[in-house]
């Protein structure tokens, strides 16, 4: 007799739980690139002088982390998606 039960329900919560676990691991690592970032920038206009231009985040990590962003949610949604449909069974 096995400890965990290998319903139908049962198994697709669990490939919700595989779904949701890189997409907020994704979410995290990227919130935390963008702080960081932001906060080299701060620092950066901080000690600049009043007649230098502005200090602003690349467009290319701009897009790297929209893409991060997407990704992420689309995982978690996929994943709620998952143990929506693991109810009905």
């Amino acid at each position: 007799m096995s400890l965990l039960p290998l319903t139908p329900a049962f198994t697709l919560n669990l490939l919700a739980l595989l779904a949701a676990c890189p997409g907020v691991g994704l979410l995290w690592v990227t919130r935390n690139r963008e702080q960081r970032e932001l906060r080299h920038l701060a620092v950066l206009s901080a000690l600049s002088q009043i007649d230098e231009p502005m200090h602003l985040m690349d467009v290319s990590l701009l897009r790297m982390n929209r893409l991060c962003y997407r990704v992420g949610a689309a995982c978690l949604g996929f994943a709620l998606l998952l143990s929506w449909v693991s109810t009905g069974l």
